[in-house]
């Protein structure tokens, strides 16, 4: 029985970063990346509509940052397994 892949949600305002993070992560057949954000306001949405396993956050974006959207997120949203 294999077990399902880790569902990650890449967080980061620079979109060179969140192309490197995808690229390397899905040559791991453990992981899944299911969906990006470049902003803590649209991190929020995407945690509630996709629910991942894992969500790697930067914490210093511009606009909404990284622990204001995990403020947000963590009370109506399933926790996580891990917060990255």
């Amino acid at each position: 029985m294999t077990a399902s892949p880790v569902r990650l949600l890449i967080v980061d305002d620079h979109p060179v970063v969140r192309q490197g993070l995808r690229t390397f992560l899905e040559t791991r057949p453990d992981f899944e990346v299911v969906g990006e954000a470049g902003d803590g306001e649209t991190a929020v949405a995407e945690a509630a509509r996709l629910r991942p396993d894992v969500i790697l956050m930067d914490l210093v974006m511009p606009g909404v940052d990284g622990l204001e959207a995990l403020g947000r997120i963590r009370p109506p949203t399933p926790a996580p397994a891990c917060w990255c």
